[in-house]
């Protein structure tokens, strides 16, 4: 009877750990620096900033990325069918030329990011960057309303 309920809780922790799903950017999230297509440096707050006010997907990505390359022709379909919504892009590609080379040979739309601090940095720590591609949805309030999806779908419109 012990080990059942000793397994049972066990089983819930594990479960609630696994959920991990925050509705807001952790301040060093926040002020982690990134660069833009146009070699400035930007905090994602100020990204954030920018976009106040507007439904955002991110897609977490690296030109290298066999599964993020097979994904794309479905998020462009899907920028195709919501104009409205903002798109970042935000790489863990090796360095600036192999990203910039493949935002401009693949072709995507969307405002660009190029992720400096990498997959340890805050801002992949936040996520618990594990794989990608990875996508996230923030609302028009700034609230994060999906947080780690890793395939194209209609949680992201």
């Amino acid at each position: 009877m012990k080990k059942s309920i000793v397994l049972i809780f066990t089983a819930m922790l594990l479960l609630q750990c696994s959920v991990y799903s925050p509705t807001e950017f952790s301040n060093e999230a926040l002020n982690d620096i990134f660069i833009s297509i146009e070699d400035e440096e930007i905090t994602f707050k100020e990204i954030l900033a920018n976009n106040r006010g507007k439904k955002i997907v991110i897609d977490v990505w690296a030109s290298w990325c066999k599964d993020c390359l097979e994904s794309l022709p479905e998020i462009k379909k899907l920028q195709e069918e919501n104009p409205e919504i903002t798109y970042l892009y935000l790489s863990l590609d090796r360095d600036l030329d192999s990203w910039k080379a493949g935002v401009e040979r693949l072709k995507i739309k969307g405002q660009h990011y190029f992720m400096q601090s990498g997959w340890e940095g805050s801002f992949g720590k936040f996520l618990g960057l594990s794989w990608i591609p990875r996508y996230l949805v923030i609302d028009e309030s700034g609230k994060i309303i999906v947080f780690n999806e890793t395939k194209v779908s209609q949680k992201l419109s």
